[in-house]
C-alpha cells in the first residue's frame, strides 16, 4: 500500500505547525511498538514513539520543518527505507512518549499537554474515546479549504498519490473501478459518498484535511489486518496475506496452510501442483467435496481456470486456480460468518496480488489424479460426507436416473456422483422406485436398455452398484443368479435373486449377460418375524420400471436381441450406466 505524501494540516499552502514528523508505523501494543522503534533506531538517529489518540502506538522520525519532512518522506519512501504508507503528521494526535524509553516528554510545540499523574497511572481510563483521524483534523476546521482551494491542492498530487486515494476509497467500498489515478466521474462519486458517510458537505472534491483523514482511517483499519507480501518459494507463489489474522501452519502438498490467528475466523490455503487440464478439473471436483467448500454458491470452470464462490450458514469460501505451462497455482480463502466483512477486504488484496512465479510446484513427482495426489489433496482437510449413499442408473439420454425410493426419502438434498444436484421427478411407493432429474442435463455414457422378454430362470445375472457407498470412486459388479420371476408368495413385478449384496447396491441395475437390464435392485427387508437367509434378494422387474417411466412421459429403451458380451465389455456397460446417489441432510 502506498501513502500520500501530503500533510495533515495546511494553512494557505503551508503547514499550520512548524514541526512535523514522518510517521512510519502504528502498532496495537506497546511491546510491539517498542520492538519496532528499537529496529528503526539502528538506521535512524531521531526515532520517537508516542501513544496515539486511537490507543495505538505510533513510531515517527523527526521532528523537522515541513519542507525537510516532505523531502525526507519522498526520499526514504522512494528508496524503500520506510513503508510506502508512511505519512506526515503535525503530532496533534501524539500522547505519552514511549520512545526513547528514558524520556517521558510529549511533543514540543503543537503537541498535546504533558500527561498528569492520573494519566500515567491509568492512561486508558483518562483517555476519551476518539480516533486518530478525528483529532488530526480538529485544528484544521477553522482553515478548511474551499472547493476551489481543494481542487488546487489536489492538482499538486502525483499519479501514485492519486492511486493511493483511490485505494483508500476502495477499502470501505466507496470506489470499485480501476486504480488508475484518474479522478473521473467514478472517483468523484466515491469521494462524494465518503463525504456523505462522514457527515461532510458532499462536494466530490476532498480537501487536504479530508484526504489526510481518509488515509489515516485507512491506515489504522489496515494495520489490524497486517497485510504483507508473502513469497512462497517452494510453491512458486507471490501473494499479499493478512498476517495479523492468519499464520503459516504447515505444508501438505499440493497445499500451503495458513491457519486462523487469534480467533480471526479466517483461513488461507495456497494451491501449487504440476498437472494438465485433467488435473485442474480433478482439483475442481475434489475441492467441492470438502467441508470448507459448501455446495451453495456460484461455480465457473473454464478451459484453464476455475472459480468457486461457496456460501454456507456456518462457513464460506472462495477458491481460484489456474493452469499455466504445466503448473496449477491458486488459493482458497475460508471464513466464518463473524469474519465476513474482513474476508471481502482480504479477498480483494489476494486477488490483486496473486502471481505465480518461477517453474516450481509442491511435490513435482505427483501424477495428476493418482492415488498419491488424491491422498495429498484430502490430507488435513475434512471431506463433506452425505448421510448415506445408494445406487441408481441412467434411464434416458438427458440423465434421468432410476433408483430405490428408500435412497431419497427425507433428504435435504440429493446428488448424483457427489456433484450434480438432482430433484425427485417421481416416486412409486408400490414398487419402491424413484426417478431423479438432474439440475442440469447430463450426457450419460450408457443408457439402460430394458429386457422385457420372458425370463430364463437360473441364468447368470450381475448387479452394478456402489456397494461401499461413497468410499470407492467406482461401482462394484457382483454376480449371482436369477432364481425366480416372482416374489416368495408369487407376487408379480418382483424378481428373486440368488446373490449377496450390500446396502449401497440398492437402486443399482440388475443385468444379464447381454448387458440388458432385468430390474432395479431393492433394499433388503425383513419379512416380519422371519429372517431371510443370506443370498436371497429382490429386484423390481424391468416391466414395472417401464410403467413408472412411461407415466412420466419417458419412453424406455428396449434391449435388442444380442449375444452375450465379453466380460470386459459387460463390465464397461454396467459401470457406464451406474450412478452414485447420495442423500444429504
Amino acid at each position: 500500500m502506498a501513502a500520500l505524501a501530503v500533510g495533515l494540516i495546511w494553512a494557505n499552502g503551508a503547514w499550520a505547525q512548524d514541526r512535523v514528523w514522518v510517521q512510519v508505523e502504528a502498532q496495537p501494543t506497546l511491546e510491539d511498538a517498542q520492538n519496532r522503534a528499537r529496529a528503526y533506531t539502528e538506521g535512524f538517529p531521531d526515532v520517537e514513539g508516542y501513544r496515539l489518540g486511537s490507543r495505538w502506538y505510533g513510531i515517527a522520525l523527526g521532528p523537522q520543518t515541513p519542507e525537510e519532512a516532505e523531502a525526507r518522506l519522498r526520499t526514504l519512501r522512494d528508496a524503500g527505507a520506510i513503508p510506502r504508507d508512511s505519512y506526515l503528521t503535525d503530532g496533534s494526535n501524539f500522547r505519552e512518549k514511549f520512545w526513547p524509553v528514558e524520556g517521558a516528554a510529549t511533543p514540543a510545540e503543537g503537541g498535546a499537554p504533558p500527561p498528569t499523574a492520573a494519566d500515567a497511572a491509568a492512561p486508558e481510563a483518562a483517555e476519551p474515546e476518539a480516533t486518530a483521524v478525528t483529532e488530526a483534523v480538529t485544528t484544521a476546521t477553522a482553515s478548511e479549504e474551499t472547493p476551489e482551494e481543494a481542487r488546487a491542492s489536489e492538482a499538486a498530487l502525483n499519479r501514485e498519490e492519486r492511486i493511493t486515494l483511490q485505494e483508500a476509497l476502495q477499502w470501505d467500498g466507496f470506489y470499485t473501478a480501476a486504480l488508475d489515478g484518474a479522478f473521473g466521474p467514478g472517483t468523484r462519486a466515491a469521494m462524494r459518498a465518503w463525504q456523505e458517510a462522514k457527515g461532510l458537505e458532499p462536494t466530490g472534491i476532498l480537501t487536504t484535511a479530508q484526504r489526510a483523514r481518509l488515509l489515516a482511517e485507512w491506515q489504522a483499519a489496515a494495520a489490524a489486518f497486517g497485510f504483507a507480501p508473502v513469497t512462497e518459494t517452494e510453491a512458486g507463489i507471490d501473494i499479499t496475506l493478512p498476517l495479523g489474522l492468519v499464520a503459516f501452519d504447515h505444508y501438505e502438498p499440493p497445499f500451503v496452510h495458513f491457519t486462523d490467528k487469534g480467533g480471526s475466523g479466517l483461513r488461507v490455503i495456497l494451491i501449487s501442483q504440476p498437472g494438465d487440464r485433467e488435473a485442474l478439473y480433478g482439483l475442481y471436483d475434489i475441492l467441492q467435496g470438502l467441508e470448507i467448500v459448501p455446495p451453495e454458491g456460484e461455480r465457473e470452470r473454464g478451459e484453464r481456470s476455475f472459480t468457486i464462490r461457496a456460501m454456507g450458514a456456518r462457513i464460506s469460501s472462495y477458491a481460484f486456480a489456474e493452469l499455466s505451462q504445466g503448473l496449477i497455482k491458486g488459493y482458497l480463502l475460508v471464513w466464518e460468518p463473524k469474519a465476513a466483512a474482513q474476508a471481502q477486504k482480504v479477498l480483494a488484496q489476494m486477488q490483486a496480488s496473486f502471481r505465480p512465479v518461477g517453474n516450481r510446484a509442491l511435490d513435482p513427482g505427483m501424477v495428476p489424479m493418482a492415488d498419491q495426489m488424491r491422498a495429498g489433496l484430502l490430507s488435513g482437510l475434512e471431506l463433506r460426507r452425505p448421510s448415506f449413499s445408494r445406487s441408481g442408473f441412467y434411464v434416458d439420454a438427458t440423465g434421468v436416473v432410476a433408483t430405490t425410493l428408500d435412497a431419497v426419502q427425507g433428504c435435504g438434498r440429493i446428488t448424483l456422483d457427489g456433484l450434480t444436484e438432482a430433484q425427485i421427478l417421481a416416486s412409486d411407493a408400490a414398487s419402491g422406485i424413484a426417478l431423479l432429474r438432474p439440475a442440469v442435463a447430463l450426457a450419460p455414457p450408457v443408457v439402460a436398455a430394458l429386457q422385457r422378454a420372458p425370463d430364463r430362470i437360473g441364468t447368470e445375472i450381475a448387479v452394478a452398484g456402489y456397494a461401499y457407498e461413497d468410499s470407492l470412486p467406482a461401482p462394484v459388479v457382483t454376480y449371482g443368479t436369477l432364481d425366480a420371476a416372482t416374489g416368495l408368495d408369487g407376487e408379480p413385478g418382483l424378481k428373486r435373486l440368488g446373490i449377496a449384496t450390500r446396502a449401497g447396491d440398492a437402486g443399482g441395475p440388475v443385468i444379464d449377460g447381454t448387458g440388458a437390464v432385468l430390474g432395479l435392485m431393492l433394499p433388503r427387508v425383513s419379512d416380519g418375524p422371519r429372517v431371510l437367509p443370506q443370498g436371497v434378494e429382490f429386484a423390481a422387474s424391468a416391466a414395472v420400471l417401464a410403467q413408472v417411466l412411461e407415466a412420466q412421459g419417458i419412453t424406455p429403451s428396449d434391449a435388442p436381441p444380442v449375444g452375450a458380451l465379453a466380460p470386459e465389455d459387460l463390465m464397461r456397460k454396467a459401470m457406464g450406466m451406474t450412478v452414485l446417489v447420495s442423500c444429504w441432510d
